[in-house]
């Protein structure tokens, strides 16, 4: 049986649910082992797996959030917490997200799932026989949820998780705009800018844009429209938004999904928070009034927080591979 959240009595507002975590853990570290994999279009993909390996064990692949990695708190986390629980794990990057950057001029967005495609499909290809299940977090799980109701009954997972996804990426961009002073705008266009600033000569063809006109955006909304927009064949921000959000696919997903997400995230639109009616009947919600966003921090003792999500998720999982009732 699924817990619900409850927040730490010591963490209930959203912006310390939001914030802190990246604080708890600063030396937090797991093993992994990166690889590239060469995709169709003649660029790659950078992967982390965790290590040791288990070559019998069921997979699990972790998707990160707008300028994640495998150094971000909540990935590491999850892939420890998986592995812990019996999984292989593996982090796909996005493109741009690696280490070092990708061949072609693009980059990634909300709505990219032709890679997280190919990637699922090389894994069943290589491991047919094991069970496959994903979690994706913010940008990450919209991705996953857009890929979920795009395949439908042909998806090839045995189940996933989303966390705090944006699924109505126009509104949440608005929220992100505008919140906690716009600190949260701050903190991802400088990671965004930074990682975009590695790229401006392999795009110089597509997008005009010099290194000190990308410094000088200061608007999510903006960096869309003159950067992620037309890098990937949108028609602007808005044209962008429409089409990558993922809440109109959720109706169609046939794959068992836990979708996790808090009333008061401070950097999605309340519009975000999808209901019964927007889903299909294969998604289990959980929906709780707090936990920010990728926080849901719980416990009594302050000086040892409880990562709720890295209970749910895995137990979810085992609920799956072992043909439990969910």
């Amino acid at each position: 049986m699924l817990t619900n959240f409850k927040p730490a009595w010591w963490m209930s507002n959203r912006h310390v649910q939001t914030i802190m975590p990246r604080f708890f853990r600063p030396f937090h570290n797991t093993r992994y082992q990166l690889e590239q994999l060469d995709t169709p279009d003649g660029d790659f993909l950078e992967l982390a797996w965790s290590l040791p390996k288990n070559d019998d064990a069921p997979l699990a692949i972790v998707l990160h959030g707008l300028e994640g990695n495998i150094n971000s708190f909540y990935a590491k986390g999850m892939m420890k917490a998986l592995k812990k629980s019996g999984f292989s794990v593996v982090l796909m990057h996005f493109r741009n997200c690696s280490t070092e950057a990708n061949r072609l001029p693009r980059a990634y967005h909300s709505g990219e799932t032709g890679d997280l495609d190919f990637f699922i499909k090389q894994l069943k290809q290589q491991f047919p026989d094991r069970p496959l299940l994903a979690v994706g977090f913010s940008l990450g799980g919209n991705v996953l949820a857009k890929y979920l109701g795009e395949q439908g009954s042909q998806c090839l997972l045995n189940g996933a998780a989303v966390v705090s996804a944006p699924y109505d990426l126009s509104a949440s961009c608005q929220v992100i705009r505008k919140s906690l002073a716009k600190i949260y705008q701050k903190y991802l266009l400088d990671r965004m800018k930074k990682s975009m600033h590695r790229k401006l000569p392999q795009i110089k063809q597509q997008i005009n844009l010099t290194p000190e006109q990308l410094l000088a955006i200061d608007d999510l909304w903006l960096f869309d429209e003159h950067l992620t927009a037309p890098l990937h064949g949108f028609n602007g921000a808005e044209d962008y938004y429409q089409q990558a959000s993922a809440k109109a696919y959720l109706k169609h997903i046939a794959t068992p999904t836990l979708i996790i997400h808090a009333k008061d995230d401070p950097m999605l639109s309340i519009k975000a928070v999808p209901s019964r009616q927007d889903v299909s009947e294969h998604v289990t919600l959980r929906i709780s009034e707090k936990g920010g966003h990728v926080g849901f921090i719980t416990g009594s003792n302050p000086f040892k927080p409880v990562y709720w999500l890295e209970q749910i998720v895995p137990e979810y999982f085992n609920q799956i591979v072992k043909k439990e009732p969910l």
